[in-house]
């Protein structure tokens, strides 16, 4: 199998830093070119499945602008510039809970959009958070932190709880690779 070959960009919407959109000119593997495809750039972010030393998994309840009703979310955020993953997890982490681990796995990078882009998710599970501090979020959302038990995360993604893909494949991913 041969990649895709971009011939081409031009850039038709640029509202940085969240949002640049292209249009790309690409060549697929038999040779046919393909223009104006559209390219999505969004900035990279993390997902974290946090579990306390005593078992408890971390997510907030909060409302989301593009989410009807309320939903459930594990901590997350965006990576700031030059930061790495794992460095914006640990920061996400204690700056939406005051908490901290020691312990981090790490469930993956994965393309939002597998053919138009839209950005990397990176996501983590992290294991024996210790409460160290209070929490400094900056989130425009309000959200209350829940200890939910290993049977009531598992009960949550089942009933759909998680209303954004990406969560619900971070809580899902924690739950398969973390056994009490």
């Amino acid at each position: 199998m041969q990649p895709w070959k971009t011939i081409s960009k031009k850039t038709i919407l640029n509202h940085s830093p969240w949002l640049t959109v292209e249009d790309h000119t690409i060549e697929l593997p038999d040779g046919r070119v393909i223009d104006r495809w559209p390219w999505l750039i969004t900035k990279d972010y993390v997902n974290v499945a946090a579990v306390t030393q005593e078992g408890k998994y971390l997510c907030f309840r909060q409302t989301k602008y593009s989410v009807d009703g309320v939903t459930l979310a594990p901590v997350g955020g965006y990576l700031d510039p030059s930061e790495d993953a794992l460095g914006a997890a640990r920061r996400e982490l204690l700056e939406e809970t005051g908490y901290e681990a020691p312990d981090w796995i790490r469930l993956g990078t994965y393309m939002v959009d597998g053919n138009h882009g839209a950005g990397r998710a990176h996501l983590f599970l992290a294991r024996g958070a210790k409460h160290v501090t209070s929490p400094r979020s900056d989130d425009l959302e309000e959200q209350q932190l829940l200890l939910l038990s290993r049977s009531e995360l598992e009960a949550a993604v089942r009933a759909g709880e998680f209303k954004v893909l990406g969560w619900t494949a971070t809580m899902a991913l924690a739950l398969a690779l973390h056994k009490d």
